[in-house]
């Protein structure tokens, strides 16, 4: 299904966002890590659909639990208790502490509720937060989606792919 998805998709667009993020990338020098929960590696697995995507793709990680997102990115235990796992500032924190741990230029992460269960009144089903990390700056995007599971992670790359383009200006290549 993905694939069938991702192929269609690829016939109907002339510049697929994934091969602009590895191109930026590559022309800044830059290294790129992800830190994923609900895209559960599909972030990581677009990125190596670019021919290159070696050059600038080192690590990633695959923190489906609050655990993992402590142990290995650094998630604070106090931020995943007042705000959740699903928040503006777990996303900033995945980010942030996935590319200390990889020593990474550039950190994508994602957190949120792909659904179809799962979701509250509070946080809703398809309420995702996507971030990035560039040399320092952090940039986070709250996304409401409304697809089904699959439909939502795709939608998430997406949105983290678009996010990094919007904020990867010139001056922050320096």
């Amino acid at each position: 299904m993905y694939a069938d998805w991702q192929m269609a998709e690829k016939v109907d667009q002339k510049d697929v966002l994934e091969e602009r993020v590895v191109e930026v990338l590559t022309k800044f020098g830059w290294t790129v890590t992800t830190a994923e929960s609900c895209t559960g590696g599909l972030i990581a697995g677009t990125l190596v659909n670019v021919s290159g995507a070696s050059e600038v793709l080192n690590e990633g990680y695959v923190t489906y639990s609050n655990e993992a997102k402590h142990r290995l990115l650094g998630v604070q235990i106090q931020t995943l208790e007042q705000y959740g796992a699903v928040s503006d500032q777990t996303a900033r924190e995945m980010a942030e502490g996935a590319a200390k741990a990889a020593g990474a230029d550039v950190a994508f992460a994602s957190t949120g509720i792909a659904g179809p269960g799962g979701g509250t009144p509070e946080k809703p089903v398809g309420l995702i937060f996507v971030s990035c990390y560039i040399r320092g700056n952090v940039f986070v995007r709250e996304c409401h989606f409304k697809g089904s599971r699959m439909e939502n992670r795709l939608n998430t790359v997406q949105a983290v792919f678009q996010l990094f383009l919007d904020n990867c200006g010139e001056n922050l290549a320096e």
